[in-house]
């Protein structure tokens, strides 16, 4: 979880970059103009974003935290793979966000649904036989701890004492 608030970091600005590429090129000049526009666009840049990295084995918050992504045979997920990966990893928010458009529901009760089904979700992994989460087992990937080889820490703490 603490990759997750590290990835929201990182994704702040690539949300920012979007916005103003998408408001400049659509010649948006209030928010609330054209918003389905830039949802699909965000939604399409986020699919570019995670499918390009986990392709490659991580994104940048899994780099920092040596989180690996792998299909079963330990090699790096295909396109395909991290496009599945990708359009099913949205099941952690889609379910309170339809309720919400259903029910009209209130930003305070948004967040506490969307909070509560957060949790659910991640305690359902535990449920699965290697304790993946689910969208990783429907796209035949799932995350592994990299270990930093001995060589590199021994050499972090030859410079740290120099």
């Amino acid at each position: 979880m603490a990759c997750w608030l590290y990835e929201g970091m990182l994704l702040f600005g690539v949300v920012f970059i979007a916005g103003y590429l998408f408001g400049t090129l659509s010649q948006t000049h209030h928010a609330m103009q054209n918003r389905w526009g830039l949802q699909a666009f965000i939604f399409l840049v986020f699919g570019i974003y995670f499918t390009w990295f986990w392709h490659k084995g991580q994104t940048l918050a899994m780099k920092t935290w040596h989180i690996l992504i792998t299909q079963a045979n330990g090699e790096v997920p295909t396109q395909k793979q991290a496009l599945i990966r990708y359009v099913s990893s949205w099941i952690w928010f889609l379910p309170p966000l339809i309720l919400s458009w259903f029910f009209h529901m209130n930003a305070i009760l948004l967040s506490v649904s969307v909070i509560g089904w957060v949790v659910l979700w991640a305690l359902l992994s535990r449920l699965h036989p290697t304790q993946q989460f689910w969208h990783d087992r429907w796209a035949g990937t799932q995350l592994i701890h990299q270990t930093i080889p001995k060589s590199h820490v021994e050499s972090i703490k030859e410079i740290d004492e120099a």
